[in-house]
Order: C-alpha cells, then structure tokens, then sequence
C-alpha cells in the first residue's frame, strides 16, 4: 500500500507573504514620515503665493496688496536691491510729473530731478532757495517749493531733507560752520513742507551735511554752486521713529 503524502502544516501566525507585505508598508511610511521633518512650510510665503497668483487672475478682493519683506529681496538687503524693486510706481509718476512741471516753468536748471542708487532725488540750488550764508527761505523758493510738495506729498511715502553746502568756510553770521548752516536750511525746508505745503510732519526727516557730501569736486566756482543744494530724497517708508 503506498505512503500517503504528509500534509506540511504551516503553523499559528500570519501567511508569510501578509508579513512581507506588513514591512513594505511600514517602510513606505517611514520614508513619508521623514520627508515631512525635513519640510518647513512658511505659511506667511504660502498665503503670500496663493494671493499673488489670485491677483494675476483678477480675483484680488478690493484694497488688498501682497507686500514683500522690506528687508529682504530674494536674500538681498533692501540696500542691495535694484532700483525697479525699491521705487513704487507712484513715486516714478511723481518724478516725471514734477520733471515735465520744472521744464515748462524753465526751472530744471535750478531744480534737478535725479534717479540713482539711492531712488529719486530733487537737487534745489541755494542761490533759489536762499541768500548767501543765510537760512530763510526766499519767495521764489518758497513758491517752487509749494509746487514740488503738490506733486509728491500723496504719492510718496516719505521725504528726507539733506542740506548740503561748498568747502568754503563760513566767515561771520550766526552759524558756526557748514555743519550749522546745511542744517538750518534743512529744517527751514522741512518746516515749509509742513507748516505751509501741507506735508504730514510724520513723513519727514531732515538733516545738514555740510560740505561733506559733494555731487562734484569742489575746484571751480561752478561746481561749488552745484554743491550749494538742498536735496529733497523720496523714500519708500516712513522715517525710523
């Protein structure tokens, strides 16, 4: 009589391919799980996204904006940055508006609207702005002033007011040096833009540079005058408080 064969008994437990299948899925769970500790999700940046490509479709609710860090463009400091990323286009608007104003008065000679490193800048000769050594405002300036604070003082955001003078020492009168006289005329400006033009004081800083910062060396007559100014700088913030 032939052997029956004997039936192999798997013994308690789980099939053995259920196992193998236990330890993929742990892995693959394991991988997602250490794929997630290595992500950082910035949610400030991510609504950010979600804003920017909702306003390039027309869907920006009214009165919203997405702002970039002021200090920040792409790693760089605000300092770094190029000029398109710092100067807003209302304040582009204001320069090309006060440009075409100087030219038709025929006063870009004596007020010069520049666009450097620093952003825009409005050059004003002292022999407009002021008599010699002396801090008052002449009427002449007074007016060119009120003009220039119309077009700039809705659409800027701030205005530092720089007074500058020649290499030429001071000789008598009530200030000391140049250090004194580019500041006074610094104030005497700033004060005009608020007490008479209407500028919100808030946007406004001023200070005197003496002789120190010249636009051109100070060895002719003609230069020395270039460098007699004051500089109204529109900034893209609010003064440091």
């Amino acid at each position: 009589m032939a052997r029956k064969k004997k039936k192999e008994d798997s013994g308690p437990g789980a099939p053995l391919w259920l196992v193998s299948y236990g330890d993929m899925v742990t892995l693959v769970l394991t991988f997602f799980v250490l794929l997630f500790s290595f992500s950082s999700i910035n949610v400030q940046k991510f609504e950010m996204m979600i804003m920017s490509f909702q306003g390039a479709l027309g869907f920006m609710p009214g009165g919203k904006s997405v702002q970039q860090d002021p200090s920040v463009f792409g790693g760089k400091p605000a300092s770094q940055a190029g000029d398109a990323e710092r100067i807003t286009p209302d304040i582009h608007q204001a320069a090309q508006n006060l440009k075409n104003y100087l030219r038709a008065e025929g006063l870009d000679k004596q007020v010069v609207v520049r666009i450097d490193q620093r952003g825009v800048s409005v050059s004003l000769s002292d022999q407009l702005m002021f008599d010699s050594g002396k801090a008052e405002l002449k009427p002449e300036g007074m007016r060119v002033l009120f003009k220039i604070a119309e077009f700039i003082k809705d659409s800027v955001p701030a205005v530092a007011v720089e007074g500058h003078t020649d290499s030429v020492p001071l000789r008598g009168g009530i200030y000391r040096d140049n250090w004194g006289l580019s500041a006074a005329r610094a104030a005497a400006v700033a004060s005009y833009l608020n007490d008479r033009a209407g500028f919100d004081p808030q946007k406004l800083q001023a200070v005197g540079y003496g002789s120190h910062r010249p636009i051109v060396p100070n060895d002719t007559p003609e230069h020395m005058a270039l460098n007699r100014r004051v500089d109204l700088v529109f900034l893209s913030k609010y003064p440091k408080q």
